[in-house]
């Protein structure tokens, strides 16, 4: 199987994009691909450590969590963290902090790449 990069810019609160980008990958990574997932914007608040869930909203802890032991590539745009109070000290275990260049060196590398979000 191949590479899959997916990029997700999502936007404020009430976005599915999140979501359905995590799900995706999920999916990919069932066929046996190699999965990255790039998270900025507010996307990146999937990075933060100690999520609390709640019963009909969305949590992505968990899953993630789950995906990222079966070889799930997360990371979050280091600015867009920093620029919302996410530092290194609150973030998830697993999840690398990065600049913009490690997503296109990602994409390039990758056979398919997805950008979901982005308004």
């Amino acid at each position: 199987m191949g590479k899959f990069t997916i990029g997700c810019f999502a936007s404020l609160v009430g976005s599915m994009n999140l979501d359905f980008a995590v799900k995706l990958a999920g999916a990919a990574m069932e066929k046996g691909h190699k999965v990255d997932l790039w998270v900025s914007g507010n996307a990146t608040m999937i990075s933060i450590k100690g999520q609390r869930a709640f019963k009909d909203y969305s949590s992505l802890e968990k899953p993630l969590k789950e995906l990222m032991d079966k070889g799930l590539n997360v990371t979050a745009c280091e600015a867009c963290a920093e620029a919302r109070g996410y530092t290194k000290d609150n973030t998830m275990e697993g999840v690398k902090r990065h600049s913009m260049d490690w997503y296109l060196a990602s994409a390039f590398d990758a056979d398919r790449v997805l950008h979901i979000g982005g308004e």
